[in-house]
């Protein structure tokens, strides 16, 4: 709900100073990711050694990469932003284009406050796994979130662009740059929990035929607890998507204007049924 700003709430004058304030919240935002991400590589190397050492610096430098990348999309982004502006608005005042083009300004304040968040869920979810009190998984999973709403805020920006803009095509590579680094925190992120759960788990030696086999026991029934709740959390998953894909279509269409009634059913013409064939 936070990342849809209702106009109603929103003076028409004051869209304008909050999309500033949004672009500039969202840019200090990611600045305070990076000095995180600094300050947890430096107790990283001062509190592990070895595999796991290796494991942290590489996800807090691909961290550390995708910021930057998301910090130079954010400023592409605010500069396209002024070119449309500028080039827009006529004789109108900057304030008053935003106000005339309200639902596209929403779309850039929802799409940079969705920036914003992802980065610091990010940097949070790193500080976890490096403490070992987080999960691998929480990190894939902001690195997509992060791409996905980077998205969101090059689609925003570019609909009203000139397609000859030099800053849309910077905006655009600047994209498929966040994409290759959400793309390396990913694979830094598996690799890395590959190597820690291989290192902890897979030393077997000292152990008896008895424990061995208790232990292979154990682990067939982990992987049938497993694979049954990974179904269920799938059908949960594909409930959930169809809640918030039909909950964004009537936001939508209340945002367009009272609904339309669905059309009725057109009645089929009643045809006198064909004579059965004789024998």
């Amino acid at each position: 709900q936070e990342l849809r700003p209702k106009s109603l709430d929103v003076k028409q004058e004051e869209l304008g100073d909050m999309v500033e304030k949004e672009m500039a919240s969202t840019s200090e935002a990611i600045e305070d990711a990076v000095r995180r991400i600094e300050e947890m590589m430096s107790q990283a190397r001062s509190e592990s050694s070895g595999v796991k050492l290796e494991v942290n610096e590489r996800i807090l430098n691909s961290c550390t990469d995708l910021m930057k990348a998301i910090r130079l999309l954010v400023m592409t982004s605010t500069n396209l932003q002024k070119e449309i502006v500028e080039s827009g608005r006529g004789a109108a005042t900057t304030q008053e284009f935003y106000a005339k083009n309200s639902r596209w300004t929403e779309g850039l304040i929802s799409a940079s406050k969705a920036v914003g968040w992802g980065a610091t869920q990010l940097v949070e979810s790193a500080d976890r796994v490096v403490l070992h009190t987080g999960k691998y998984e929480e990190l894939i999973v902001c690195s997509h979130e992060i791409a996905a709403s980077t998205a969101q805020l090059v689609a925003a920006s570019k609909v009203k662009a000139e397609k000859s803009s030099r800053n849309l095509g910077r905006l655009q590579e600047c994209s498929r740059h966040v994409n290759e680094m959400a793309a390396n925190v990913v694979a830094s992120t598996k690799s890395g929990q590959e190597q820690i759960e291989e290192k902890d788990t897979m030393d077997f030696s000292g152990m008896s035929l008895i424990k061995l086999k208790k232990e292979e026991m154990e682990t067939q029934v982990k992987v049938l607890e497993l694979e049954k709740r990974l179904e269920g959390e799938r059908v949960r998953l594909g409930e959930l998507r169809k809640q918030h894909y039909g909950l964004a279509g009537v936001c939508d269409a209340a945002e367009d204007g009272e609904a339309k009634p669905a059309p009725a059913p057109r009645r089929g013409i009643l045809k006198k049924p064909p004579l059965a064939q004789k024998p």
